[in-house]
């Protein structure tokens, strides 16, 4: 999980309007997407049990008879919102059955977070710091096994297909989990400037690896891996030592939350880089 350093990424800027936002993500994920964007998508808001509560999450299909590979995607630190519903469109369209959980659901239903929101301010912060505490490393080892049940219970779903997850920012690490919580599920795991990758706690994400069965793609930010260079060393040892096969990547230049539309450090070619590893990554191992 990122901690309480002020990641530019997550500073969302008060001069646009919700209006001008909504409609830069749309344009916004159209660009390097114009094929994929003749591709129907069914689009719900649904409801899943878990063992703590009932979850709030977005769904995405392809229309048609299918069925397709399912991916769970773990949003960032403001958690389900338009950026990440367009994220779950956009990867609809490309083929996957999406779920895109609200992170937040024992606490509050998405939005989480109304209006304009700056990480950089201290009561700004104090808004997500209830909400973040409600994340615990057993907490989302439920909803991983939840969630790829609801996903495998659809019938646009191909079971004989494995799962794809993804995380961004703190979602990194719960993406990590899942492979391990749903481990006979789950072939692929994408962290996108996951914070908290590897850390000293016995529940550090790295630790799970042996448990899995994925191949993992892990895009670090430039300003990350500057803060600790060790990182992503430690990963791959521990990569290695899983016999995972993987593939880690410093997106020179890049900052932290790159990947995230709408956000002041969105760099585009580099987003749309990680967005062709990504599809890459599951059209290989969502076998």
């Amino acid at each position: 999980m990122c901690d309480d350093d002020i990641h530019q990424g997550l500073i969302h800027d008060p001069t646009v309007s919700r209006r001008a936002f909504g409609l830069m993500t749309v344009l916004a994920a159209g660009l390097g997407g114009a094929a994929r964007a003749s591709t129907p998508v069914v689009e719900k808001d649904v409801e899943i049990k878990t063992p703590d509560g009932v979850s709030d999450a977005a769904l995405y299909y392809p229309e048609g008879p299918g069925p397709w590979p399912a991916v769970l995607v773990w949003p960032d630190v403001i958690s389900l919102r338009p950026v990440f519903r367009d994220m779950g469109r956009r990867l609809a369209a490309e083929g996957y059955v999406v779920l895109v959980p609200n992170l937040y659901y024992r606490v509050k239903r998405a939005p989480v977070v109304e209006g304009a929101f700056n990480f950089a301010n201290p009561d700004d912060r104090a808004k997500l710091t209830p909400m973040r505490a409600s994340v615990t490393p057993e907490g989302t080892d439920r909803d991983a096994v939840a969630y790829v049940a609801f996903l495998d219970d659809l019938p646009q779903t191909d079971k004989t297909k494995k799962t794809g997850t993804q995380g961004y920012c703190m979602g990194g690490p719960l993406a990590f989990r899942t492979a391990a919580a749903a481990s006979s599920r789950v072939g692929a795991v994408a962290s996108f400037h996951g914070g908290g990758l590897v850390t000293d706690a016995p529940t550090s994400p790295h630790l799970t690896l042996p448990e899995s069965h994925a191949e993992y793609l892990i895009a670090i930010a430039d300003n990350d891996d500057k803060q600790d260079p060790t990182v992503k060393d430690k990963l791959k040892v521990a990569l290695d030592a899983a016999k995972r096969p993987s593939k880690i990547e410093v997106y020179t230049g890049s900052a932290h939350g790159w990947t995230v539309k709408g956000s002041q450090v969105y760099d585009e070619p580099a987003a749309e880089k990680a967005w062709a590893e990504l599809l890459a990554l599951y059209k290989r191992a969502l076998a």
